[in-house]
């Protein structure tokens, strides 16, 4: 089913041509990635297909009752909204009556002895029960800790940028929609909850859009590519790997059918050039020919960032971090870590949201001081810190000014280069050059702000998340960038091909405050914690699961001269006798349990509660099911001895 068709649709943006003369479809079940450098228009197209953006030309055409849900790389909510109510912002009526019971379940907390809104709680309830709409309120909340988030009830101003973007995620994620639209969704969240949204997106039954610089997210996900290339649009049916295939097989007859024509215009030309005299018809349709070949216009050759390397000399001292410890409040961040890094240190830093990669960032930039040990910084080191977010620049400097209080000149291996010239590498030619830093994309200030570390030629780069808003094309080159990078890389990231990319050691912040060092890319550091938790596995001891820990129970041991003759014991005829019964009964004080959390969704220190017994419970469970299978694989054994003796 056809959702939406995009018939030679144009927008222009600050003077500058985004899309030119584009068309496209949007069918159910498709998941499209788009793909194009920063600038190209890529967020400005879904916003436009959002509604949330007007067309200078063409028009959009939408299937009736169509329901889009968007996420915007920035999102908004209102600064005295909570965090359930943020994500529960839908206008549909089981949205609206959510937000009413919550809003009714919080106020009777604050004063539970008001009969009135007892009542309005029961209603509400009963209302609740008759939509189904539990499964949509219960969904929000597993939705948000998937995504890091537990504290349903802080207010959103409370949120850190990255857990505002969570939170938008998850409120795209439940709220019903045909066609879902995610600006770069996988930013500010870990790889635990990366592959969650993998899974999730999936299976999600609507069609889906979204830009993203995760490859991996792009080939697992997706499978429709949309390319805008020079103000044009280009569809394929493919994932990221078949895309960059069928990309090159593009790419490749352009270049032939260019390299054809210009052989023909240099035939022609000489034709003209010895004296035709458009005397004759034939002579006049040649002369016609020459002058249409002449008029196609060429392919414009795609722009490719380029990175020359300025880099200082790097003396033996680097830096180093003895015994550190930081704390952030009541919580320790990490302790005792002692490292030295190496000239040529390829370091990757990972660990859930919060646990302190950040923070370990500054300390060894000198910015921030450790709670306890030392850190000491080399005599030669120069530093350049790429942070998460795009400090000093002012928006009303000019790109060129922006670079040039960095450095006028840098001397790299292609010579000494100007600002302008470093500029242009960086795909921002002369004209873009002297645009105000307030009319780039918020790809195209990333990418500004990374030459603005690079120009400072140093020695160590710390770099805080930068695949956040960078182009795919960005990214290929910054990580053959740092390959060859002379000096030291540390990198926080979240992007599992980046790190796959780019390092050699993973230093991973675990919960007992301790960071620990894995040798290899983030795929060894996955094998590395598959191969330690199978180890520990195996190493544990097996204790038998018996019900009495004095009588434990041994298997028979069979000799080479006899067959063992099994039986019961007393006490486990006794087991066999009760065990259905004690099943039974197990199984309906989980339904009953299960029922009582239902009901008790808004009662939070109650589900922590009922959660926690439905574990003990479960548990319990699992021990009686076991045992009943070993019992009555038993008795089946000796039943067959009885009948051939």
């Amino acid at each position: 089913m056809n959702l939406l068709t995009a018939e030679h649709i144009g927008k222009i943006y600050a003077d500058r041509v985004i899309l030119q003369d584009v068309s496209f479809s949007i069918n159910s079940g498709e998941k499209i990635g788009v793909i194009g450098i920063n600038g190209t228009g890529k967020s400005t197209l879904l916003r436009i297909i959002a509604g949330l953006e007007s067309l200078d030309s063409g028009q959009l055409i939408k299937a009736r009752n169509l329901k889009i849900e968007y996420l915007p790389q920035q999102p908004e909510f209102p600064a005295d909204a909570n965090i359930l109510e943020a994500v529960l912002h839908g206008q549909s009526p089981v949205m609206r009556l959510i937000r009413e019971y919550e809003e009714a379940a919080a106020a009777l907390l604050d004063q539970p002895a008001d009969s009135e809104l007892q009542n309005r709680l029961v209603r509400l309830s009963a209302r609740m029960d008759d939509t189904q709409a539990w499964n949509l309120d219960s969904e929000a909340k597993s939705v948000l800790t998937r995504l890091g988030i537990t504290d349903f009830l802080k207010t959103v101003r409370q949120l850190s940028g990255g857990q505002k973007k969570r939170v938008a995620l998850a409120a795209a994620l439940i709220n019903p929609a045909d066609l879902l639209i995610l600006d770069e969704p996988t930013n500010h969240i870990d790889p635990a909850a990366v592959d969650w949204l993998e899974q999730y997106l999936a299976n999600y039954k609507g069609a889906l859009l979204m830009v993203t610089h995760d490859r991996y997210f792009l080939e697992r996900v997706t499978n429709v590519m949309l390319e805008i290339d020079q103000t044009r649009l280009y569809r394929y049916e493919a994932n990221y790997e078949k895309w960059l295939e069928l990309k090159a097989d593009r790419t490749e007859r352009e270049q032939a059918s260019e390299s054809k024509r210009q052989n023909l215009l240099r035939h022609e030309l000489a034709w003209i050039r010895r004296g035709a005299k458009a005397r004759s018809t034939k002579q006049q349709a040649r002369i016609d020919r020459f002058n249409n070949l002449n008029a196609k216009e060429s392919p414009e050759e795609e722009e490719a960032v380029s990175m020359a390397s300025a880099f200082s000399r790097l003396g033996r001292k680097t830096l180093i971090l003895d015994k550190v410890a930081k704390k952030w409040g009541e919580t320790t961040l990490f302790r005792d870590f002692s490292y030295i890094v190496d000239r040529h240190e390829r370091l990757g830093l990972i660990g859930p949201n919060g646990c302190g990669k950040t923070t370990l960032l500054l300390i060894m930039a000198g910015i921030l001081a450790p709670d306890a040990g030392s850190t000491q910084i080399g005599s030669t080191v120069r530093l350049g810190f790429f942070t998460q977010e795009n400090e000093s620049m002012d928006p009303d400097l000019r790109v060129i000014e922006y670079i040039r209080q960095t450095a006028e000149v840098i001397k790299t291996q292609d010579g000494e280069l100007t600002a302008a010239q470093m500029l242009e590498r960086f795909l921002f030619p002369p004209a873009l050059q002297w645009t105000p830093i307030r009319k780039l994309s918020g790809g195209e200030k990333r990418r500004l702000y990374l030459l603005h570390v690079l120009m400072g030629a140093p020695n160590i780069l710390l770099l805080d998340e930068p695949t956040n808003d960078l182009d795919i094309l960005t990214l290929s080159v910054l990580e053959d960038y740092l390959e060859n990078f002379a000096g030291a890389v540390i990198v926080v990231s979240h992007d599992r091909y980046f790190l796959d990319r780019v390092v050699e050691r993973i230093l991973a912040f675990e919960p007992d405050g301790l960071i620990h060092q894995y040798e290899g890319d983030f795929k060894a550091y996955q094998q590395q914690i598959l191969e330690r938790g199978s180890q520990e596995s195996s190493d544990r001891p097996i204790v038998s699961r018996t019900k009495s820990a004095d009588a434990p129970f041994t298997e028979p041991k069979k000799t080479d001269n006899e067959p063992v003759r099994l039986r019961l014991k007393m006490s486990e005829k006794m087991e066999y006798a009760a065990i259905d019964a004690r099943i039974a009964e197990l199984e309906n004080r989980k339904t009953a349990l299960q029922t009582e959390l239902d009901q008790a969704a808004h009662d939070y220190i109650r589900l922590q509660e009922l959660t926690g017994q439905l574990e003990k419970l479960t548990a319990e469970y699992d021990e009686a099911m076991s045992r009943w299978l070993y019992l009555t694989d038993l008795v089946e054994q000796i039943e067959q001895q009885k009948s051939k003796s």
